[in-house]
Parts: structure tokens; C-alpha cells; sequence
């Protein structure tokens, strides 16, 4: 089995009002699950990591057993995140660190996960879920 997670997060203001936004794709392109959440007064990149997260944690929970057959595509438009996932920069700042510990933690539980960076334009069904929950938070206000 393969899923593509397309994982974005945003925050008005940095930090500010922030929300976290991801959606689940079938190898024939179905949506599987989505993720909007509103995380409160944080950073964008606390949310771009706790897309990634939920987004793990949800498929892993809707996969039971299979998850270790799994191979999962993490595709966001932060390049930030991808390289610190991928190894490729040290995470410095303390609100990530235990974020991107636990996503560590999800990762073993896929037979693979490979973080790619893709343009904002390809990143618009995620970005949206993200800036829904910003909106959903703003509107109780």
C-alpha cells in the first residue's frame, strides 16, 4: 500500500493565531482522511510539523496491522521541515524539536516514509485545511 500526505501549517502573525492542515491520498488519488486543526497562539513551523503528525497518527490508526506494509510520501511546501526530516539541518528551535521527536517515533511504524519538498501551488488542498481551522478559531472569536 501507498498513501501521499500532502501536510502544510500556517500561523497569522509568527507566532499567532495557528492552525495545521493535511490530507491523505490512495495511490488512485482518493482521499483517504484530512486533517484541520487549530492549535492556538504558536509558530508556522509548529504547525507544519504537527500536520506531519496528525496526519501519521490518523492513517496509522486507520491502518491498524497494514501500517507496517505501508509506504507514505510526506509532500509539503516547507523546505525548512523537509530538510530537517530528511537530516539535512539541525532542528534548533525548542517548540520542534519534541514535535519532530515524535514524528520520528510514527516513522519505524511505515515499511517507508520519504519527505519530498513540492511548490506552494501543489500544496493548496493542504494549505487550505490549515487556514480553515485558522478561520473556524477567528469566527468563535
Amino acid at each position: 500500500m501507498k498513501f501521499t500526505i500532502h501536510a502544510d501549517g500556517g500561523a497569522r502573525g509568527n507566532p499567532g493565531p495557528a492552525g495545521s492542515g493535511a490530507v491523505v491520498y490512495s495511490e488512485r488519488r482518493e482521499t483517504v482522511l484530512e486533517v484541520s486543526e487549530y492549535l492556538g497562539e504558536t509558530t508556522n513551523n509548529v504547525a507544519e510539523y504537527t500536520a506531519i503528525l496528525r496526519a501519521l497518527e490518523r492513517l496509522a490508526e486507520l491502518l491498524g496491522e497494514r501500517t507496517k506494509e505501508t509506504e507514505i510520501l510526506v509532500e509539503m511546501d516547507s523546505q525548512l521541515v523537509i530538510k530537517q526530516m530528511r537530516g539535512e539541518y539541525k532542528i534548533r528551535h525548542p517548540n520542534m524539536k519534541p514535535l519532530a521527536a515524535k514524528v520520528k517515533e510514527l516513522v519505524p511504524n511505515f515499511k517507508s516514509v520519504i519527505f519530498t519538498h513540492i511548490p506552494r501551488e501543489l500544496n493548496a488542498d493542504a494549505d487550505s485545511l490549515a487556514n480553515a481551522a485558522m478561520d473556524r478559531a477567528s469566527a468563535r472569536c
